[in-house]
């Protein structure tokens, strides 16, 4: 997510940018874990298309990805080992319904910062 107003292919202005990379620095600043989003095309093997984008990320095991394809309407979240016991996969199942409702209704950013809000709530805060 590094486009914005000025480039013709982004998703995004730069305002949603902002206010998607706010979103993602609180989540991580509160529950201790490395929220990413990632927008663009998967292969047809989506899920794994995800594992493997988060498998890249620098630490994967306390990482939640939020993959989103517009063009093929996929959507995938994927958690890392830690993350994952403390959110659940019905707690991502639920975060992805609202998303995937937020972007049929054209609201890719807030669809977004809402599933992101949700994920962060269904994590609870990071205890030190």
């Amino acid at each position: 997510m590094t486009a914005g107003d000025d480039t013709p292919d982004s998703p995004f202005t730069t305002r949603q940018l902002l206010r998607l990379d706010e979103a993602l620095r609180l989540a991580d600043s509160s529950t201790g874990l490395t929220f990413s989003v990632y927008v663009g095309d998967l292969t047809e093997q989506v899920r794994a298309d995800a594992e493997k984008l988060h498998a890249d990320l620098a630490s994967p095991d306390d990482s939640v990805l939020i993959a989103v394809s517009p063009n093929q309407r996929q959507l995938e979240i994927v958690t890392g080992d830690h993350a994952r016991r403390r959110i659940r996969d019905r707690d991502s199942k639920l975060a992805a319904l609202s998303m995937a409702a937020a972007f049929a209704g054209g609201d890719l950013a807030g669809g977004l910062i809402s599933g992101i809000a949700q994920l962060t709530n269904f994590a609870g805060k990071h205890q030190d």
